[in-house]
Formats: C-alpha cells, structure tokens, sequence
C-alpha cells in the first residue's frame, strides 16, 4: 500500500502539470468534475512487470474485473458530465485463457454510468511480435497474432462538449485522418523508454487534438512513463497523472524535462 501522506503523495506540480505518486482507485488529490479528457492504457493482467509490489498483473479474472470496475468508477466522478475517456486496451488476451477483455471492460463501464461511443482500432503494422504460430503451415489449430490494439471511446453523458475554451488546434487534414476509425502508427520500444508497457507519443496526441480544447485539463490514471503528460504540455493542455509507482513517477517527470519543457518547441515538429 502507498503510505505516504497525501502532501507527500504530490510528487510534482507547476499549476499546469501535476504528477501524484498514490493508487488511482483511492487518492483525493484530484478535484471531482474537474477532468476533460482521459488518455490512458491501464494494466491488461499479462503478468507484467511493474517493478510495484503493490501492482498485481496477475490476478484471478474476476479480481481483474473488480479492479477495472473500481478504478473506472473513481474516474468516472473525476471527469466532468460531458468528460471523456480514451481507453487503449487489446481487443482480447490469452494469457489465463481466451477472453474479450474489451468486450469486459464496455460492460463495466456502461454498468457505471458512461456511454459507449466508439472503437478506434490502432494498428501497429510489422511491429506485431510473434512468438508462436500455432500448427504451422496446417489448418489443425493455427494461431492468429493480433497486430492491432484498440483505443475505447467513453463518454460520462452527452459526447457533445459543451464546457472549455472551445479552441481547437486540429489541422484540416488530421480532423479528415484520424476520424477515420483505423490509426497506422509505430509502437514505442519498452528498452528505449524504461517502462515495460509504453504507448508511443502518437496516440496521446491524436486523441488530445481530436478530443480536446486547449487549456483542457487532461488526466491519465497510469502515468507510466509519462507519455500523456508530454502530449498535454507539448499541446498546451494542463495535464494530472498518477502512478503508484515513485519510479515511474521519477522516469516521468525526467522525460518530461527532457521532451517537454525545452524554449524551442520548434523540435516538436513531428508532435504537434
């Protein structure tokens, strides 16, 4: 359990960036109705490694199941009534047995409160690993590797958006590209980055340009390595995240320093 004290959990924040080193499920750290928009990949219990003693990736179906239920509840009375969420998760796993994790994951959510919207499916091209191939060059049981993940679109009510400054920062030709619902980008290399589940800076962006007006307040409930608040800042949004990890706290907050708070944002080219 992380038993810091709740001043002590507040790990870094500029009044535009915030990082808390606290579990999602139960921090008060982060004002209710607050969140606009929500970009995150949570644990998908592949066994992971987070280097955490207090993060179980390996749990039994139905404790995974109640933790999902859990965390998106809390995030649920964070975001605001016309909040969203942007959910990366694999379509379904196999690990512990074949299972429709998404298919899970949508019915909590709709059981809490929010509305499904829509699906968004990432493929990551040849970037797919592939480990077995089941019967090879036979039809007797070959296994099929899925190179894509899915990006989950949730809303807390109306998915029209009535509160923030109203400015958007979408170019034409991206509004045309990524409302199309298959995005081709690259995976981010776990050794490269030092977290064992990275997403590259690429899904943060779209979904913040797309999903988001400027100075919207962006949350991500697994930090990791920091991606989403990278985007937040880059895309002047405020940004909040949070890690029960302190490592991970730290590895954000260095990347962020590094990519983020540079005078000449003109190295950001590729980002925004």
């Amino acid at each position: 359990m992380n038993n810091l004290k709740e001043e002590d959990k507040i790990f870094y924040d500029d009044n535009n960036i915030k990082i808390i080193n606290d579990n999602i499920i139960n921090t008060d750290l982060i004002e209710e109705n607050s969140i606009d928009l929500v970009v995150t990949s949570p644990p998908y219990n592949l066994n992971t490694d987070y280097e955490c003693d207090d993060i179980n990736d390996n749990m039994e179906w139905d404790d995974y199941l109640d933790f999902s239920r859990k965390w998106l509840s809390k995030v649920y009375t964070l975001i605001k009534d016309d909040g969203r969420m942007c959910l990366n998760i694999h379509l379904n796993i196999t690990y512990g047995g074949k299972r429709i994790i998404i298919g899970d994951i949508v019915n909590i959510a709709k059981e809490i409160g929010y509305d499904y919207q829509s699906l968004i499916i990432w493929d990551k091209g040849n970037n797919c690993v592939r480990h077995v191939f089941g019967s090879w060059m036979s039809a007797q049981s070959p296994y099929i590797s899925l190179n894509y993940e899915c990006i989950l679109l949730l809303s807390k009510g109306s998915w029209e958006k009535k509160s923030g400054g109203g400015i958007s920062d979408i170019s034409r030709n991206d509004f045309i590209k990524w409302t199309l619902g298959v995005w081709n980008f690259n995976t981010a290399k776990a050794t490269v980055i030092g977290h064992p589940a990275p997403f590259p800076i690429e899904l943060p962006k779209r979904c913040i340009k797309l999903f988001s007006y400027v100075d919207d307040v962006i949350l991500d409930p697994f930090l990791g390595s920091g991606t989403t608040l990278i985007a937040a800042k880059v895309l002047n949004r405020k940004g909040i995240g949070v890690d029960i990890n302190k490592k991970y706290c730290e590895l954000s907050l260095e990347r962020l320093n590094k990519e983020a708070r540079l005078s000449d944002v003109s190295i950001f080219r590729d980002i925004i």
